[in-house]
């Protein structure tokens, strides 16, 4: 767990992500192409640390697979029914802009 925590951390929106899931490229694109945030990710098939990061968010997130998980200033915002839904209803951009990761 601390490896998660560690890494979400380090920048203003982190995503954990596979590099083979559908929805995990949807959510790096939402971000990176509709939103204009440049997200730090951690793709989990391709780090060598990446099984012992994947147990830890299943753990975290009570259910597998675990991705694509989205931290936002460090905080655990969820998987992509929770972030489609904060951004649907208009919460996400005020989060990202109150984590420092955009400026509109």
């Amino acid at each position: 767990m601390e490896i998660v925590t560690r890494l979400a951390s380090q920048r203003a929106v982190v995503i954990f992500s596979v590099s083979s899931c559908c929805m995990c490229h949807t959510i790096k694109t939402l971000f990176m192409n509709e939103l204009g945030v440049n997200p730090a990710v951690y793709e989990l098939d391709q780090d060598p640390k990446g099984r012992e990061i994947e147990r830890a968010l299943a753990k975290l997130l009570g259910r597998a697979p675990p991705v694509p998980a989205v931290f936002i200033g460090g905080t655990l915002v969820g998987l992509t029914d929770k972030v489609m839904s904060l951004h649907l209803s208009g919460k996400l951009v005020p989060l990202l802009r109150d984590a420092g990761a955009i400026w509109l």
